[in-house]
């Protein structure tokens, strides 16, 4: 009965970490996920090894330290599946995989213990039990960056910048036409995906008051900060009305990614009519993107709905679309980055909102299960996606610029 137990224990363990670690080894994101795959590769062969082991110990004895192959396996079975089975319930949500690493460690402890009780022949003690320690150290160690300190080590993040070029008049003088660059520099060491970018040009008007304004009407002013995204400035004689929607777009396909160290560069141009009742234009470039290290997002980012149509979408979109602003949808499903995580998690949609509307335009993601999307999740909930998943939302704006000296080339 015993050496059953034994066999069964190893014979599974072997196949859990053969598994887990060829898909690591081959697939992972990162170094640190593809040396656990090899360490769980190297740990299957020494279970499978001591599943043979256990046999000649128990029944034949022809080999003098088969016990110390023995022993040496069923320790490594329980060291690695008592580290997974903390993984799966710190981070799995499937109830077998916690259950079937919980049966392995209790049995591969029982294995221990009988394996120990055997006399077991031990060639000098010291050195075998300074390389066991070792090596659980360097397992522990990996585990413990893979999963504590990779998680939650610097960000890195990308920049945009945004510059406007020399405007130009149409061929009646009746309009002009201002370029504007978008740039968009990745200089950390991984790559990003693309989950969706918007670019949105504002037209303000900003008469100028015949006086100065009283210190109560600076107070209006800022009070407005609290109730808008726009923080224009307290002026003795400017009166900062709104911003109005003037021209909106994506900049970069969504699903596409930027590499490490690289740079994608694009132009726009908006172009507004010469009597137009603005003075100012306020330009805005964001990005929401991914870490190509910390999530696979399956291609292509496809469209699904707009708000506006058939599809039933979330509740906090419906909202925004009564309050006039409309989204365009994009969804796909995303996988981790590590075959331990890709198993014992349930699959992930990550949904993109393009969202605009008379007073601007944005882009929002949520990563979630499937019709779960809609679901608010709590602040805590939010930080530890984007944990996760290296999220990084990327704001540029706004770029102003005053339109009276082209204006007054009528």
């Amino acid at each position: 009965m015993t050496l059953a137990v034994i066999v069964l224990v190893l014979l599974m363990t072997t196949a859990m970490l053969a598994r887990f670690g060829l898909d690591d080894f081959a697939h992972d994101l990162t170094f640190a996920g593809r040396l656990t795959g090899a360490v769980l590769l190297v740990v299957s062969f020494t279970t499978l090894v001591g599943a043979a082991a256990v046999l000649d110990h128990w029944i034949r004895q022809s080999f003098l330290y088969s016990g110390l192959v023995t022993l040496i396996g069923t320790f490594a079975a329980l060291l690695t599946n008592a580290m997974l089975l903390v993984q799966t319930v710190k981070d799995g949500e499937s109830a077998t995989y916690p259950a079937l690493f919980g049966a392995l460690t209790a049995g591969s402890a029982y294995a221990v213990f009988a394996v120990w009780r055997t006399s077991v022949v031990i060639p000098a003690p010291k050195r075998v039990a300074a390389a066991v320690i070792v090596s659980s150290v360097i397992a522990i160690a990996n585990f413990g960056y893979q999963n504590l300190y990779q998680p939650n080590q610097r960000q890195t993040q990308p920049l945009i910048t945004v510059s406007m070029g020399r405007p130009v008049l149409s061929k009646d003088r009746s309009a002009f036409a201002v370029p504007v660059d978008i740039t968009l520099r990745n200089h950390g060491d991984v790559g990003f995906y693309v989950l969706g970018t918007e670019f949105h040009a504002m037209g303000k008007q900003v008469p100028l008051s015949a006086k100065d304004r009283l210190r109560q009407q600076w107070r209006s002013d800022a009070e407005q900060w609290s109730k808008s995204s726009e923080l224009n400035p307290l002026s003795r004689r400017e009166i900062h009305q709104p911003g109005e929607l003037v021209e909106a777009k994506p900049w970069m396909t969504p699903g596409q990614w930027i590499e490490s160290n690289d740079t994608f560069a694009t132009r726009v141009v908006v172009q507004l009519p010469m009597n137009t009742p603005y003075d100012q234009v306020a330009l805005y470039a964001t990005a929401s993107l991914a870490r190509k290290d910390r999530i696979v997002l399956e291609s292509p980012l496809n469209f699904v709905a707009y708000s506006w149509g058939r599809e039933n979408v979330p509740g906090w979109v419906k909202k925004q679309q009564q309050s006039g602003l409309d989204s365009l949808i994009y969804r796909t499903r995303v996988h981790e980055n590590n075959a331990i995580d890709e198993n014992t998690r349930d699959p992930r949609f990550v949904t993109v909102y393009w969202t605009f509307g008379t007073h601007g335009a944005k882009v929002q993601t949520s990563i979630a299960r499937k019709s779960q999307e809609g679901r608010i999740p709590t602040p805590a909930e939010a930080s530890e996606v984007v944990s996760r998943y290296g999220l990084v939302d990327l704001i540029t704006g706004p770029v102003e610029r005053t339109l009276w000296d082209i204006k007054s080339r009528r």
